[in-house]
């Protein structure tokens, strides 16, 4: 459960990047998506995220996308910033851009496309750590990287304070849970799951908290299973979360062959959104298309199934 003295913890959703008709980052929306979350309790916000698409936008638009989130929130929770990219270099320059903007935190992967080895994965943390004034999270997200990043790996970071955090969407539940107790003893070290069908469980592992993409659709229902968690109410805690995997059902609607699994998961959040009034359209970043009427049909009997309401 969240250990009080972890920097980071509860939710903090990976905030989706809604767009206009034409594919300009709609500012409108993205501001209401932020008060929405805000108005659910979230205790953080994750911008450009792997919901918020961030591989999909330029540096420009990355810019204006964290401009928008850190107005719009406030000052009122932490905003994390990814600053996702290829390899070291890259990285950095994304960093200090968002730290310059106003990010709290800035978030980071393994090097990708490159091949990297174990030990050039553990300089690129340290070196973006030395180069950026704020406080460093690891994604690990081996789908998309291509890098399993282990607790031999992180633990040791964490310890020479190069890590603030990690956000283990890795899916491994016996990896995230040797993670969680080698982390007992670092008391500035967050281990957030980004495994969103089992929070419960991974917050009886030890999780200080969650980073969901279905959280920007039911932040109300995630922070519910938070605090059910922390307060030890285990059957609240798994009645909820067995609510949030029948609306994870959302993921499914597209129609086979037809979207990759990026394309659907993201386009069912914006489409839920859409339905529930946050944001305008359920636009996507090319080559993802947006859900058609049959598909946002589909979505709409979810979202009534599991009780939230849509205009």
């Amino acid at each position: 459960m969240t250990a009080p003295t972890a920097p980071y913890s509860g939710v903090i959703p990976p905030v989706v990047t809604p767009l206009t008709a034409d594919g300009e980052l709609d500012r409108v929306s993205l501001e209401r998506v932020v008060g929405h979350l805000l108005d659910g309790g979230v205790s953080g916000l994750f911008a450009l995220g792997s919901s918020g698409e961030t591989a999909y936008l330029t540096p420009g638009r990355q810019d204006e996308v964290i401009k928008v989130i850190t107005s719009a929130s406030g000052g009122q929770v932490p905003v994390l910033v990814g600053a996702i990219e290829t390899t070291t270099d890259r990285a950095i320059e994304r960093a200090r851009a968002a730290v310059a903007l106003g990010a709290d935190a800035v978030v980071a992967t393994a090097p990708f496309y490159t091949r990297t080895h174990a030990t050039e994965i553990d300089r690129h943390f340290r070196d973006i750590a030395a180069a950026v004034d704020a406080p460093l999270l690891v994604y690990a997200v081996p789908v998309c990287v291509h890098s399993k990043l282990e607790p031999e790996l992180l633990l040791p970071l964490a310890a020479d304070g190069v890590l603030a955090g990690v956000k283990d969407s890795s899916g491994d539940d016996g990896s995230f849970r040797r993670l969680a107790i080698g982390a007992r003893e670092l008391p500035g070290f967050s281990v957030l799951t980004g495994h969103e069908l089992v929070v419960d469980a991974m917050m009886l592992s030890g999780a200080d908290g969650s980073v969901p993409g279905l959280g920007n659709v039911d932040p109300h229902g995630y922070v519910r299973l938070h605090q059910a968690a922390v307060r030890g109410d285990w059957a609240a805690a798994t009645t909820e979360q067995d609510r949030l995997v029948a609306l994870f059902d959302i993921v499914g609607a597209a129609a086979p062959g037809t979207a990759s699994a990026t394309a659907a998961g993201l386009g069912a959040f914006k489409t839920a959104l859409m339905l529930r009034g946050v944001i305008a359209t359920n636009v996507m970043s090319p080559p993802m298309r947006r859900l058609d009427t049959d598909e946002t049909s589909a979505i709409a009997a979810l979202l009534d199934r599991a009780g939230l309401s849509r205009v």
